[in-house]
């Protein structure tokens, strides 16, 4: 016996010692540790679940463990003593528990059996870890989630919108029903075309006629920071917000205004800091609006500024369009009627030509009317180009075409693509036509084997050279004076800052017409943009 009591006496301590040591750990454990009979009644309790729960110790021992288990609930203590039963351990297990003051915490459980000395099943002990942080967080992601979705949706649906009218109507509908409120308006500032600004409205939640009678709203205290962009107001009761009230002649909502006790109201800011508008929420009950649903419609605002701002460029870039379309009409207006009395000018001029050299050299005459056409078709040219310009081929082409009908095989025209503005295409046809007519005259074209080549090119100075080479024609001499055509080459040439350099070779005469192309080309520009 005295061995078997001092191996007693030995154990006793150990035995106690290990038991102070997990009371001591499950007292100063984190978490809520719960011991309960197989009926239900809480035989322990920590200072975690004191925290957790709200009761203290000398409260809840004796008590049911279903006073913890709200109502809807309570079937899972059934189910967790069941599996108690069949020896199983129930581990993180989600759910949720009643504090002493009725709220609700959600809590993660782990269940354990207590058994005796001899294996029988006595009771189980719980571990409430306090999950509420975890499940806010949680909760806060797929409200982030669900709003980015609703946001993604809103701004497929109204950015695509360039009407302001049908704009306006779809965020005032969205946002009033997004956030809850009863009813909602939009008001916004638009221009008319001589640049006055006025204020509209749409409605969401109330027929017009319920507004109609009350006016715009005043810059006052409650409206203020709206109209002004500044901020943000959201209030649960606008009735106690000390700056209700306070401007005449109302001192507060009209007799017959819709109900407003909750109030929202967002500013909508373009991107250029232009205060576009405000969006206004009301509901007759107080504490409707919520700091999500400030987000939101905070969110919906930006997108709808960015909608009408897009909306508002469209529109000026309709009426742009517009007004450059007219312009061009009467562009084309004008020119057809400049055409048509450049050509009745010139049928009048071979008109009277033909009368006044009638007793003049028939050579002397045709050469006279031969100019007119050749005026005439560089008329019709740059008409076809709405006097836009015209390209050096087409020039050079139309000009020589009275002798290239004759002579095509004799006649080479080449050079790189270039545009020519109306007054060089004009200049350029005339020399061209001069030239031609002194190849058939006296030139390469005056026998039956000679050759015209026309080139043109551009130099890396922004210069325009135009070479005339004429070659197996008859023997060449230069004249003892200028020409008609010489000189009305060189007059012109130079009005435009031009040189005109003639060779009259033996082989073959040569002009190289140099233009400032750069230069013409920024007045044509400027004069003809395309």
């Amino acid at each position: 016996m005295r061995k078997g009591g001092e191996r007693g006496d030995a154990a006793g301590p150990v035995a106690d010692d290990v038991a102070l040591r997990l009371a001591a750990i499950v007292e100063s454990s984190d978490d809520a540790i719960v011991g309960k009979t197989l009926d239900g009644t809480i035989t322990s309790w920590n200072k975690a679940a004191e925290r957790l729960f709200g009761y203290r110790e000398d409260e809840i021992l004796g008590r049911s463990i279903l006073t913890l288990i709200p109502p809807e609930r309570q079937h899972e203590e059934h189910e967790i003593v069941a599996r108690l039963r069949r020896g199983e351990r129930v581990q993180h297990f989600e759910t949720e528990r009643c504090r002493k003051d009725g709220s609700r915490v959600p809590v993660s459980l782990t269940v354990s059996p207590i058994l005796r000395a001899d294996g029988t099943l006595i009771g189980a002990s719980k571990i409430a870890r306090d999950i509420s942080e975890r499940k806010a967080a949680e909760a806060q992601l797929r409200r982030q989630s669900q709003r980015l979705a609703t946001l993604n949706r809103v701004a497929q649906l109204i950015l695509r919108e360039l009407d302001i009218d049908r704009l306006v109507h779809t965020v005032t509908d969205i946002a009033t029903e997004l956030s809850g409120a009863q009813f909602g308006a939009f008001f916004y500032n638009v221009r008319d075309d001589s640049g006055e600004s006025y204020l509209l409205y749409t409605l969401s939640g109330a027929p017009r006629e319920a507004f109609a009678n009350f006016g715009m709203p005043r810059n006052s205290a409650v409206f203020a920071p709206t109209f002004a962009g500044t901020e943000i107001v959201r209030s649960d009761d606008i009735r106690r917000d000390p700056r209700y009230g306070r401007n005449p002649p109302h001192f507060g909502m009209p007799k017959g205004h819709l109900p407003v006790v909750s109030y929202l109201a967002v500013p909508v800011v373009s991107g250029t800091g232009e205060v576009i508008g405000g969006l206004f929420f009301g509901h007759e009950q107080p504490r409707m609006f919520s700091e999500d649903s400030e987000m939101l419609i905070a969110a919906i605002a930006a997108q709808a500024a960015v909608a009408m701002d897009n909306a508002r460029l469209h529109r000026d870039a309709q009426r742009e369009i517009a007004e450059r379309r007219a312009a061009e009409e009467a562009k084309a207006l004008m020119l057809d009627e400049l055409k048509h009395r450049v050509k009745n000018t010139l049928a009048t001029i071979q008109a009277i030509a033909r009368q006044t050299f009638r007793a003049t050299p028939p050579a002397e005459r045709d050469t006279f009317l031969a100019r007119l056409q050749a005026l005439s078709d560089a008329h019709d040219l740059l008409n076809e180009t709405r006097w836009r310009g015209a390209t050096m081929d087409d020039t050079a082409r139309r000009a020589l075409r009275p002798f290239h009908d004759r002579w095509s095989e004799r006649i080479a025209a080449r050079g790189p693509p270039v545009d020519l503005p109306s007054n060089v295409a004009l200049l350029l046809a005339m020399a061209l036509h001069e030239l031609g007519t002194n190849a058939c005259k006296y030139g390469a074209l005056a026998n039956d084997s000679g050759r015209v080549a026309v080139e043109w090119a551009l130099d890396g100075a922004g210069r325009l050279s135009v070479t005339w080479q004429e070659s197996g024609g008859p023997s060449v001499t230069p004249p003892r004076a200028a020409g008609f055509g010489s000189r009305m080459i060189e007059r012109t040439v130079a009005a435009e800052r031009g040189t005109v350099a003639f060779d009259y070779a033996p082989g073959g005469l040569s002009c190289v017409i140099t233009l400032p192309y750069r230069l013409h080309r920024e007045a044509a520009a400027v004069t003809n943009p395309r």
